[in-house]
């Protein structure tokens, strides 16, 4: 592509890894979907009850919750009322905070998890893991991790 800016355009080798990055984040994010909908949840639902589950007494508050699944506010609290009305959570006020309010994860939440996660396991193992050599896994992990350090960083997140 030639333009009169100094632009460091893209090279074949960079150009082809990062259209096959783009293919590979979209065909895995689409698959891994494909994957939950028997059990009535989409990704999102599903990496908001994985972070509900490990965080103490299954409970965060919305801003955090927001924060980590890089959702806006306004999303997040659609999608919560959703997940509401299927029982898997609910909404608790802050004691420390009126405005605040946490997400927490129901007992009937939990157990969806529970039945869910070898499932999604499988799922990640069967499209991606499997699909690589501990090698090649540990090389994805070290190619990925200062990119994603320096992403976080941007947003002023750890």
């Amino acid at each position: 592509m030639e333009t009169e800016t100094a632009t460091p355009w893209l090279t074949d080798a960079e150009q082809c890894a990062w259209r096959t990055y783009l293919d590979v984040g979209r065909l895995l994010n689409y698959q891994l979907e494909k994957d939950l909908q028997p059990f009535g949840l989409t990704i999102n639902d599903y990496e908001i009850l994985v972070n509900l589950s490990e965080a103490p007494d299954r409970r965060l508050r919305m801003s955090d919750l927001a924060s980590v699944t890089l959702q806006s506010k306004s999303r997040l609290s659609h999608q919560i009322t959703r997940m509401e009305n299927a029982g898997l959570v609910r909404r608790e006020n802050c004691e420390s905070d009126r405005r605040g309010l946490y997400a927490v994860l129901t007992d009937p939440g939990m157990e969806t998890m529970r039945k869910v996660a070898p499932h999604h396991v499988e799922s990640v193992r069967s499209h991606l893991i499997d699909r690589l050599t501990p090698e090649d896994l540990d090389h994805l992990h070290q190619s990925l991790k200062p990119i994603a350090e320096r992403l976080r960083g941007l947003r002023g997140k750890p």
